[in-house]
């Protein structure tokens, strides 16, 4: 790895700080509060060419890599944008682009990569489902082969932007689990047009990040050409695990650029605010605890980048990228928490962010791994048994 700042970089830096300063708090507030999606942000992303990133030149994409795509992601978070740095880009930026750059036909590549980086072509993905959680493997969404085609039938949670995406990468079983020596054998992936009559969208109420909405999805019958498979029959499951990288890496960059925010905006607010005729960021009581968590977002972001760094080399990186987002969602937890601690009952009001910025950082510890789930991973790393 090398730390040496490049011109690229640098580059991509400041045009995410200057999209941040026009998409800050107060935009955000307002479109969490009406339930909007925003329109204006998710163009000025493919202006900045961030939807590009992981696309190549030939796509009409950057062909860079994670780690300036996790770059522009923890500056768009930590510059005044909260989770919608990294929300607006992890799935279709992030984990479609990476699934099809590697796994899809000529033909998928074309049809699809081009529109990603010009932002024409938003996707979501279709991967939890009410009964299986964490455990992926037991996907009961069934895609059966008749002729040419497959029918799709099966339901699937939280999954974001579905109510809008126009296509869907979804997780099936192609043969069931009992008829397979390994769990991992008999999925496969299946790029999904969203338009289609069979499939019904139904928002979840939820407690943040409203602007956008992550809904149940109900298909029901769906035929789907058998050249949309994303990768091979029956072999998806690591097309998936190649996917789950990238937004782990995602998700760590939000949780040191939503704890980031935070705590500059603690620090600002420390320094105006008098009480007892001192600033009160003058107190140890309050600067230390933020002061701690900020040390610690900043380790958490080298593992980030070493993360990152593995995965553009096509080295494996799974134990990376789960040490990087337990840690990163740790620290920026603690750091959102402080800083709302240091605002007082202020930090109660919507009209300071924070305690927006807490409710948006709390769903990483339950996503995209969950804080449990990552720990599993990176202990058995270590040599413990296996506990799942």
């Amino acid at each position: 790895m090398n730390f040496e700042s490049t011109q690229e970089r640098e580059m991509i830096r400041q045009t995410a700080a200057d999209v941040a300063a026009e998409y800050g708090p107060e935009h955000w507030r307002e479109k969490e509060r009406a339930g909007e999606f925003s329109e204006a942000f998710w163009a000025e992303l493919a202006d900045a060419g961030f939807h590009g990133l992981l696309i190549p030149e030939e796509y009409e994409g950057a062909g860079m890599g994670m780690q300036e795509m996790g770059l522009a992601m923890e500056t768009l978070c930590a510059e005044g944008c909260g989770m919608a740095g990294t929300w607006y880009l992890v799935l279709t930026a992030g984990m479609a682009a990476v699934g099809i750059r590697e796994y899809g036909t000529e033909a998928q590549k074309e049809t699809y990569l081009p529109d990603i980086a010009n932002g024409k072509r938003n996707f979501s993905i279709g991967i939890t489902e009410p009964e299986a959680g964490t455990n992926t493997l037991n996907v009961a969404t069934k895609a059966e082969r008749d002729g040419d085609e497959f029918v799709l039938n099966g339901q699937k949670a939280w999954i974001t932007f579905s109510d809008r995406a126009e296509n869907m990468i979804i997780v099936t079983r192609t043969t069931p689990r009992e008829e397979v020596d390994r769990g991992t054998d008999g999925i496969s992936l299946f790029i999904v047009d969203m338009d289609d009559p069979n499939i019904d969208v139904s928002p979840i109420e939820k407690h943040g990040i409203n602007y956008s909405k992550s809904c149940e999805v109900f298909l029901e019958n769906v035929r789907v050409p058998a050249e949309n498979i994303l990768g091979d029959e029956d072999d998806g499951w690591w097309v998936l695990v190649d996917m789950l990288n990238p937004e782990r890496i995602g998700f760590a960059a939000a949780g040191t650029g939503i704890g980031k925010l935070a705590a500059n905006t603690a620090i600002e607010y420390a320094n105006e605010r008098e009480v007892f005729d001192a600033p009160i960021g003058s107190h140890q009581g309050v600067s230390f605890p933020i002061t701690k968590a900020y040390a610690q977002m900043e380790t958490a972001a080298l593992m980030r980048e070493k993360a990152a760094w593995r995965y553009d080399q096509g080295e494996e990186c799974g134990y990376e990228t789960n040490v990087a987002k337990a840690t990163a969602v740790a620290a920026g937890i603690e750091a959102v928490k402080q800083s709302m601690q240091a605002f007082g009952g202020w930090g109660y009001a919507t009209e300071y962010d924070v305690e927006r910025w807490w409710r948006e950082i709390n769903l990483t510890r339950l996503a995209p791994v969950s804080q449990q789930m990552a720990y599993n991973h990176i202990s058995q790393q270590l040599g413990f048994p296996k506990s799942y």
